[in-house]
């Protein structure tokens, strides 16, 4: 086994026509000297001054490799798999069409060989070693190699990651649960409360958001405590008749207010029930 073969190539990707390496695109390699020596410009006629080259690629980032290469001429159907490659060429400039280069072209991963190499010869007896033949085209020899091909493993980019994502691990216990809707508290004991009061209860937790957690916003959040200038000891200088005032007062609770105002209307619904006398027939006729 020659050295040659030992060696790692990159496959070809790519295969195309350019006029001059101004208009050769990027990332593909022009062939501007054949293996013997001479000018690897194929022109049209013997008067034209221009011409135009192979070129070819090697940038597996596309996907793609070349895994065969054919002359047609224009006669021949295109086979089935192959396209004619492109052409990067001036303004007006044209390529023959009596032969035509077409490739066929698969995804990398689908193949382990692939073209490896592309070279021109003059027509002449040379021959390339490990290269395979592929025809005559405008005056020169194409010839092609094909072989294994090493895919080459994709490079992770770095990237920056911030602390917070440093500190996370698979072994680390998990953070704590998204917040849920908690059930609602239990029903307040109506066995006191009036049927107004309770009915306007239920309507005050139905206006309630589902996260009893949660209170809702009302115009006086943000707003600042102060307290009233009479009941500022320090300003009025009445700190002991101030107390006494504060002393007097007695705050009451629920219970308390509810024991005081509850009126339970036992008096209105006794005078509903009584039944209003009737008359006997006697009565009517003597009071005729």
């Amino acid at each position: 086994m020659s050295l040659m073969e030992h060696v790692v190539v990159r496959p070809i990707t790519a295969v195309a026509w350019t006029s001059n390496s101004s208009t050769c695109p990027k990332d593909f390699s022009l062939i501007s000297i054949t293996e013997d020596g001479a000018t690897a410009n194929f022109t049209r006629s013997f008067g034209m001054k221009s011409g135009y080259y192979l070129c070819y690629n090697k940038d597996v980032s596309g996907g793609m490799v070349v895994t065969d290469i054919q002359l047609l001429t224009d006669k021949d159907s295109i086979p089935h798999g192959y396209c004619y490659i492109s052409e990067h060429l001036e303004p007006k400039a044209s390529v023959s069409k009596k032969k035509r280069v077409c490739v066929r072209v698969a995804p990398v991963g689908s193949v382990d060989t692939a073209v490896l190499d592309i070279k021109l010869t003059a027509k002449s007896k040379m021959m390339l070693q490990h290269y395979t033949y592929v025809g005559d085209v405008h005056g020169f020899v194409l010839w092609c190699r094909k072989g294994h091909f090493s895919n080459p493993m994709p490079m992770a980019k770095p990237r920056s990651v911030s602390l917070d994502l440093r500190k996370l691990s698979l072994e680390q216990p998990s953070g704590p649960l998204p917040l849920r809707p908690s059930n609602p508290p239990p029903p307040l004991q109506h066995s006191k409360l009036s049927q107004r009061r309770s009915s306007l209860h239920s309507k005050d937790n139905l206006d309630k958001p589902a996260d009893s957690s949660m209170q809702g916003i009302t115009a006086l959040d943000g707003v600042p405590f102060s307290l009233h200038p009479k009941f500022d000891a320090q300003a009025n200088g009445a700190a002991p008749q101030l107390n006494s005032q504060l002393s007097n007062i007695r705050i009451k609770s629920l219970q308390d207010i509810e024991n005081e105002y509850n009126y339970p209307f036992i008096v209105e619904e006794s005078a509903a029930k009584r039944t209003r006398p009737t008359m006997t027939t006697g009565a009517a006729s003597s009071a005729q």
